[in-house]
Formats: structure tokens, C-alpha cells, sequence
């Protein structure tokens, strides 16, 4: 069966006005068929607009998922830190069940004076709690997506978001190749370096990331120094990267299901601009 790849933006379309619940009506007229609806700066969103929502992307074919807060630490060294970002994960499951979103993305945390080992069993320890509390509060339907991080401070490695997601249950990477490429100073450059990521996620964590799952992604082209991530750049400025089309070729060649979610500056431009290289790639194979 041939594979999916969805496309659409972080968030509200630059050219849209109108009311969030009735975006994904835009969203599909552009022809995408994707959308992370925005909490990153609280879960602010109602249950009745969450359903009008999650009606309006049913309605429409639209995949959507949710970005969480900036504000969630599970590796904090302050316990009411920790607390706050427990609290603001469950009521980002909350919103997301009312608007049938599929993956709840989120920064894990920073490794502050812990070592990465130290990070993650605290990181561990607070998951746990969250899982415990939201079966109490008969919250369900939920996939948390840790998400790989842009800075070399941060809690989100590869190889740290395979460890979160195959150690409990409700959990599935989001995988933001401008950020590995950022913290790893520049290490992707083509399709070897796509290869070992996507082999390694279908080793480690093979069918939840795997057909028929869909692989959740971020793209953009990026900025960095040595610390990590700096700035998103547009898709046109070919300076920065990593590169768009061997990753996507690897998705077609690997049979991927993916969602990819444009985090560049231009969000739908530049989302339309991936869809149209894929759609390239498929012609040029014959797919």
C-alpha cells in the first residue's frame, strides 16, 4: 500500500482570519490535510470550541495534533515546578480528547545541575505521576509526543525521546529534524544521516512509529550556534538546513506514513512548497 505523507502548519495559516474552530475549512481549501493547533503559550482553548474543532477537521480530513506549553519541565529541580507541568500536560490531554487530536507534542525539560541520567529518571518519576492521575480523572484518549529538542541544555536526544516513548504506554515520538540537525551542530546532511535516524526509530520502536502508524514530525530549516538551536529560517534560504528532499525521499522509498508540520516562518507557504516537492518525488519514482 502506498504511503501517506501529510502536510500542513504550526498553527493558524499567515493568511487566515477568521475563528480557530473553522481553520481546518482554510487549512484544506489550500490543499493540505494537517494542523498542530498551538498551546504553547497555555491550554486556553474551551470544550466547546475544542469539539467545533475537532468536528471541523473531521469534516475536512484534516489530521490534527496539539503543541503543549513551552512552560512543561518534567525534569525540574523544584517540585511545584513539576507539579505545574504535570498539571499543564493534563489538561493538554483534556483539550486534545475534546478536539480528537492525535498527538500532544511537548519539550520534556532541561537537564539543569542533573546529569542527562539524573534528567531522565526525574523526567521518568513525573510521568508516571501523570499517567496515574489522568486514569483517576478518566482521561483516555491521549498520545503524548515528547519531542527531540534544539538545545544541547535540553532534555531530548534521540536516544532520550526512543528511552520516554518505550517505557510507557500513550507515548510516541515527535521527531524535529531542524533540531537534531541544530544539536547535533549540523549533522544531517543528506540521506545517510535520514536513514539512521528513521532505521533507528523502527528498530527501537518499530510499530509505533511504523506502518500503519504515522510518524509525527517537525521541519524547518535552522539557525544554530554551539549551544543548539538559534532561529527558524524559510525554506528558500538554502544556507541553513538540514535538506527537505532526501528526507523525503527516505519516507517514500521506506514506505513512511508521516504527518510533517511546517515550523518555518512562512507556515503554509512553505508547507505547500514540501507537498509540492513530495508530490515531485512520487512522479519521478512512479509512485
Amino acid at each position: 500500500m502506498k504511503n501517506r505523507i501529510n502536510f500542513g502548519p504550526a498553527g493558524n495559516p499567515l493568511g487566515f482570519n477568521g475563528q480557530t474552530v473553522d481553520v481546518c475549512d482554510y487549512i484544506r481549501g489550500l490543499g493540505l490535510n494537517a494542523y498542530e493547533y498551538q498551546a504553547t503559550y497555555g491550554v486556553k482553548i474551551q470544550k466547546p470550541s475544542g469539539l467545533k474543532l475537532g468536528e471541523n477537521a473531521r469534516n475536512n480530513r484534516v489530521k490534527i495534533s496539539m503543541h503543549g506549553p513551552y512552560y512543561i519541565n518534567l525534569s525540574a529541580q523544584k517540585d511545584d515546578v513539576l507539579e505545574r507541568s504535570i498539571e499543564r500536560l493534563i489538561q493538554s490531554a483534556r483539550a486534545a480528547e475534546w478536539m480528537d487530536a492525535y498527538r500532544i507534542v511537548f519539550h520534556p525539560g532541561f537537564y539543569t545541575k542533573y546529569t542527562p541520567q539524573e534528567a531522565m529518571q526525574r523526567c521518568k518519576g513525573a510521568i508516571n505521576d501523570l499517567l496515574e492521575k489522568l486514569d483517576s480523572l478518566g482521561i483516555k484518549k491521549f498520545t503524548f509526543a515528547p519531542e527531540t529538542t534544539g538545545k544541547r541544555s535540553q532534555l531530548g536526544s534521540l536516544d532520550e525521546i526512543i528511552e520516554i516513548c518505550r517505557s510507557f504506554p500513550h507515548f510516541a515520538p515527535t521527531i524535529d529534524f531542524a533540531h537534531v540537525h541544530a544539536r547535533g551542530r549540523g549533522c544531517v546532511k543528506g540521506t545517510d544521516e535520514y536513514h539512521r535516524i528513521l532505521s533507528k526509530l523502527e528498530d527501537e520502536l518499530g510499530a509505533m512509529v511504523k506502518n500503519p502508524e504515522t510518524l509525527h514530525c517537525h521541519f524547518t530549516r535552522i539557525e544554530y550556534t554551539d549551544a543548539g538551536e538559534r532561529k527558524h529560517h524559510v525554506l528558500q534560504e538554502m544556507e541553513y538546513g538540514p535538506p527537505l528532499e532526501p528526507l523525503l525521499e527516505v519516507l517514500v522509498d521506506g514506505g513512511w506514513n508521516a504527518t510533517i508540520i511546517c515550523e518555518t516562518p512562512f507556515l503554509e507557504k512553505d508547507a505547500l512548497l514540501m507537498k509540492a516537492v513530495h508530490e515531485k518525488i512520487l512522479e519521478k519514482k512512479g509512485v
